[in-house]
């Protein structure tokens, strides 16, 4: 037996816990090629299949657990900190929600196989109220498949072990340092592609004092919130008068905004994404005075400027100026 399964014998459980968790938690590590290496360790013998799957469910569990009391505790601001740390654009908060909304709980079974997306589920079900019991056991079952089936890959394949094996025991260092290099270079494209995302989203911003300013002054702009009616139910607040319309409603929806006024657009996510993005669909359409709000309606309330509050079924109720 080489060094190299001698040690993942003895380690191998060890591993595959802390990999998966650290990709539960949002780094990005991917473990499925550990979860099908641990099924062909299962295969050759070298660990129990039972090891191999459930190993890593319960580390899974233990970081959605984590996420979901997050979601649960502090909605919308979970959303923002993934986002700000997620290496894709931060639309992936905006497709879990629109695969949430559309499939409910049946999503958390769906979520572990979408890159960047299982991430965003969890906390997303404490957001909108769903029981402990529902959540584990739906977040549970989606786990056991994407475990099981990885590691069920694995087994298939499993006399293939020893060939890859002692190909990687001939590279010796040299493997370890061309996974680093992978990584490395895995990582610098996500972080390029996210850089370049954004600056190609750039567009002129109005702060929020401007545009407090604006309604001072009896200017008349139409705002439009354009955030997801999960984001909505984590943060019902919204700024006076606002026209709730969701981004994916454009194309059908923009004959409803006035093309001789100034419209101000604002989301949920870091850097305003969702409402430039917006935007310039808009301009394409001929709507050409419209602007994100910088920092959304997160920043509108840290000037403790007044609100609405926002029921899902489009009722209002204003609030003035509250510190928070």
């Amino acid at each position: 037996m080489t060094e190299t399964i001698e040690f993942l014998v003895r380690h191998g459980k060890a591993v595959l816990f802390w990999v998966v968790l650290a990709e539960q938690i949002g780094l990005p590590i991917p473990a499925i090629p550990l979860l099908i290496a641990a099924g062909a360790l299962a295969g050759a013998g070298k660990m129990s299949l039972a090891s191999a799957v459930l190993v890593p469910v319960v580390a899974s569990l233990l970081a959605d657990g984590i996420w979901y009391e997050l979601g649960r505790r502090r909605g919308g601001q979970v959303l923002g900190l993934i986002c700000r740390i997620s290496l894709e654009p931060d639309s992936c908060v905006r497709r879990t929600e629109n695969l949430f909304l559309r499939h409910g709980v049946w999503s958390l079974l769906l979520a572990k196989f979408i890159p960047g997306l299982s991430t965003v589920a969890p906390p997303l079900a404490g957001i909108v109220g769903m029981t402990v019991r529902r959540f584990f056991f739906y977040d549970g079952l989606g786990a056991l498949i994407w475990a099981g089936s990885c590691a069920w890959l694995g087994y298939l394949f499993s006399h293939q072990l020893e060939q890859i094996v002692a190909a990687a025991s001939e590279l010796g260092g040299r493997l370890g340092l061309l996974l680093l290099a992978a990584l490395g270079s895995y990582v610098a494209y996500k972080f390029i592609h996210r850089q370049l995302f954004l600056r190609h989203l750039r567009i002129s911003r109005i702060t929020v004092d401007e545009l407090r300013q604006k309604l001072d002054d009896g200017e008349e702009p139409v705002v439009v919130d354009l955030r997801h009616p999960v984001d909505v139910q984590a943060n019902p607040h919204t700024i006076p008068g606002s026209l709730h319309m969701l981004a994916e409603e454009i194309d059908q929806r923009h004959h409803e905004i006035p093309r001789d006024r100034d419209i101000i657009l604002f989301c949920s996510c870091p850097n305003e994404v969702t409402a430039a993005r917006t935007a310039l669909r808009l301009r394409k359409k001929g709507i050409t005075k419209v602007r994100p709000l910088a920092g959304g309606i997160e920043a509108w309330r840290e000037r403790n400027y007044p609100t609405e509050v926002r029921s899902l079924t489009g009722g209002t109720v204003t609030v003035p100026g509250i510190p928070v």
